[in-house]
Order: C-alpha cells, then structure tokens, then sequence
C-alpha cells in the first residue's frame, strides 16, 4: 500500500532547499517538539515504527501543506489521543489556549 510520502521518483514537486548544517532547528517549537517526541518513546508511550506509521496516516492534503516538525507535532498529537494519553477535548483546549497565548 502507498501513502501519501511514497514519493520517490516522482517530478514535479520543485527543487528542493538547501540545507543549512548551522541551523538544527529553525525555532523554538522545533526544538520543544523534537524532545517531546523523544521523550514518549524512551519512556515507552509509542514506538518509532508507531510515530513514523502516524505520519504515513496524514490527510495528503495536510502532509504537503505541513513543514517538517509540524508532522512531527501532528502524528505526536494523534498518537497520544490513540494511545489514551490525551482526549480530544484535552487538544481542543490545548490548541485554543495556543491560540490565545501573546
């Protein structure tokens, strides 16, 4: 079965940016959500394969219109409502205070 990343040998999707090897993480959030991530799986939330599985699930749409960590942070928010660790009300009003923050 294909997902929506399969997209090797595939033309028409542009040059692809360089890569800045001074930069790890182009802000903050970035960063906050590389160690999140990493911290459920060494602490047994979800493995590797399951993370990577969640964001092979993503809407197409979502995956080309989302950056790097921002599927990161989608496929960790799926997984912890998946694996019981977050409700989905919990993420509305997790999103919602986001939202509203300065």
């Amino acid at each position: 079965m294909s997902y929506v990343h399969d997209i090797g040998g595939l033309h028409g999707f542009g040059p692809l940016p360089g890569i800045d090897d001074e930069l790890n993480f182009h802000a903050a959030w970035e960063a906050r959500a590389f160690a999140i991530v990493r911290s459920l799986i060494h602490n047994g939330a979800f493995t590797w394969d399951e993370f990577r599985h969640a964001i092979e699930r993503m809407e197409p749409s979502d995956y080309f219109a989302s950056g790097y960590y921002e599927r990161w942070t989608a496929a960790v928010e799926q997984l912890c409502e998946e694996k019981g660790l977050l409700t989905a009300d919990d993420r509305a009003k997790i999103l919602a205070a986001m939202d509203e923050a300065p």
